[in-house]
This record gives structure tokens, sequence and C-alpha cells, in this order.
């Protein structure tokens, strides 16, 4: 039995307290002073302690972090998914092994505090199982340091894309988590034929949904709709997220809130990186609801963007930024939305600073969470199962 108590942390509600860690879980938490010996003492010396961060979205098969600069190319005629695929598919060709810049992106991840991973990795007749293959084989190297869930993406499309119904459900077997889908109406033509696929496999093999929504407006929303429904239909609330919806953030406040109660009647999350060129789902008007909001990095310097640092608490700055959060209250919002509301959405246990959970936290340089989630200190350590894997953005033994 390895005994660890990490003394003067200073937890989120700003009491100063000890906390000791027997075999990587949280067995005591008490005021700072008052906690039995232990085998290993660590001092958190005052700083913030706080649950790993929860990386809600994210595709390790495709970043070039780590790997040569790729020159961003723009699509020719605005925003095109379609085209954006075309691209990626020219720029996978000539990049680094796929393993290789997976792991730059989950050492960078994991430095910043995210321990926590929902990761799409495409599965479609373009690339068969090959992608999920490699992915699959890196979760293992870092099972460890990191638990990730895995999504199998149809970024092809499922319709468009000879075979990839087949692959989705191979995909399951060989150890992908959830199944996905990809904008059933504009990039499919059928949102029933989409769904029923994506729907049909999850209820066959058990597993989650988290569907791509880039679709703007009245035609996102309605394909919205058309998932809730059939969520509650074969009583799967909880078990299904939305990725980007977009077209949440063009309705008028009245439509929005209409749709949201059908979202949390639903179960159904909704995952949002506030980009900053696309409207993006009214966060606060959606949370006020009821409605599960989480987040992640989605592209880390890949073929539809050169930005992305991995850091979950940068993730939450920009969510507040962009949705207007300035109150201490509101800015709490934005750092639940990157920690419990994505382990709501993610279904995860053992979750959180509680007696029993996982001790999987992180120590930040801020009196507060406030000041952290607008300051983003960089002077971080990193735990895991009570370990320490990473401090000040680097990653220990690697």
């Amino acid at each position: 039995m390895t005994k660890t108590l990490f003394t003067n942390a200073r937890m989120m509600d700003g009491r100063l307290c000890d906390i000791t860690v027997v075999d990587g879980e949280i067995s005591a938490i008490d005021p700072a002073g008052q906690a039995s010996d232990a085998h290993v003492a660590v001092d958190i010396a005052g700083h913030l302690l706080v649950p790993a961060f929860v990386e809600g979205h994210i595709h390790l098969d495709t970043s070039f972090h780590g790997d040569v600069w790729v020159p961003h190319r723009p699509c020719t005629n605005g925003f095109d998914v379609h085209e954006r695929v075309t691209f990626q598919a020219e720029n996978m060709s000539k990049a680094a092994p796929m393993d290789v810049r997976a792991r730059n992106q989950l050492d960078l991840c994991i430095a910043s505090g995210s321990l926590q991973m929902r990761s799409h990795v495409m599965v479609d007749g373009s690339v068969g199982l090959a992608s999920l293959e490699t992915i699959l084989a890196v979760r293992e190297e870092y099972r460890d340091l990191i638990d990730i869930q895995l999504v199998a993406f149809p970024q092809s499309g499922i319709l468009k894309s000879a075979g990839t119904a087949d692959l989705l459900d191979a995909a399951i077997g060989m150890g992908a988590d959830l199944v996905g889908g990809l904008d059933p109406a504009s990039f499919d033509r059928s949102i029933d034929r989409h769904l029923d696929v994506v729907f049909d496999i999850a209820e066959r093999r058990g597993v989650d949904v988290d569907i791509h929504l880039h679709d703007a407006g009245t035609l996102g929303a309605f394909t919205i709709e058309e998932i809730c429904d059939r969520t509650v239909a074969l009583g799967m609330q909880g078990h299904v997220a939305v990725s980007h919806a977009y077209g949440l953030g063009d309705l008028s406040a009245d439509a929005a809130r209409k749709i949201a109660a059908k979202i949390a009647a639903s179960g159904v999350a909704i995952m949002t990186n506030a980009p900053g060129n696309h409207n993006f789902p009214p966060v606060a008007l959606l949370r006020a609801e009821g409605v599960t909001v989480f987040s992640g990095s989605d592209n880390i310097r890949d073929s539809w963007w050169p930005y992305g640092d991995g850091d979950m608490l940068r993730r939450a700055e920009i969510i507040g930024y962009r949705s207007g959060f300035y109150t201490d209250a509101e800015l709490r919002d934005a750092f639940d939305i990157v920690t419990d509301a994505g382990a709501r959405a993610l279904r995860l246990t053992g979750y959180g600073l509680k007696v029993g959970a996982k001790a999987d936290f992180v120590t930040l340089d801020a009196p507060h969470l406030p000041q952290a989630v607008v300051g983003v200190p960089k002077n971080r350590r990193v735990f895991r199962r009570g370990r320490l894997i990473a401090e000040n953005g680097k990653m220990i033994g690697r």
C-alpha cells in the first residue's frame, strides 16, 4: 500500500486542506494540519488544487503538432467541410507517421493537465481501419498516463463513402468506444439514413454516440431535434453528444431557449470549443436550461486551422471571453465546462476532488478559480493517481 499526503492544498471553495491518497485513490480530505502521517508528503504550498481537465473533443490522428509546419490552405469559397476533408487527405499523405504525431499531441495535452480525453479517429472508406489500429496502440502505450475514449468517426461521410457503415461496426469490435457521425444533411444528404446507421450500431453494440454537426441555422437545429428524438426513442438519454452544433448560435434567443429545453429533456450533451470564425452554441442559455455543455481543443495545428495548444484551462478562457463571461460565477461556469461538465458528458467514474475518486489533479498558481481562468497560469504540477507526471508544461520521465 502506497500512502501519500498532499499538504496545504487550496481547494476550489477556498479551504486549505490536506489530501490523503492511498494506492492512487483519494481516501481522506482534512483541514490543513490535521491529517495523519503518510509514507510520502507532498507540499502543495497553498496553490489551487483542481481536478484534471477533461479534453472532450480532439483528433489524435490528424494533428501536425511536433511535425513540420503546414501552412493553412483556405477554402476556395467560404467554409466547406468537403473541401477541408480533401485538404486534410492531401496533407496527411505527406505527414510524419501517425503514431509519432499522436504521441506529440498527447504529451502536449497531458503536460497541461488533461488526463481524461475523447478523441475522434477517422474510420471510413478512405482510410479503412488503419488509423484506428494505430491510435489503439498509442492508447495502450499511454494507459498509465491518461484515460482515452475513442470515437469511430466517418470523416468522409457514411452514405457517400462506400463500406463505411460496416467499417464503423467493425471499429467498435476492435475497441472503439463510441460511434460517430458527420453532418447527416449537408454531407450525406439524408438525415434519416445517416442516423439509421449511427443509432443502429449504437443500439446493437451498446455504445454511446458523438456526432459532428457543422450545419448552420435552422438546418442544424432541425438535425439536433432529430437526434434528440432518436435518443429518447431508444432510451439513450445521457449517452449522446452533438459536437460543434454551430446552428444553435444562429438562432434567436427564444428559438434557442425552446430547442435547449428539448436538448435538456433528451439528455443530449453539446460540445463547443468556441471557434473564432463561427457562431457557436449560447453556452449560458443552454446551461440555464439544464443542458450539459462540455469542451475540447478539437483540431490542434492541423488541416482545419493552425491554432491550438492542448490547454483546456485556456479553452475555458476562450469560451468565457467569447461568451461575455465577466462575473466570478460566470468564470466558474467556464471552468466547470472543462472539468465536471466534461466528466458528466463522458460519463466518467471516479472523477473529482472527493473521497473515493481517482487522485488525478492539477496544481495552479492562482488563489481561486476566476483568476485561474483569466490568468491561465503555466506554473502547474500534474498528478496521475497521486504520482507527479508533468511539471511546468513538461512531461516527467518521457
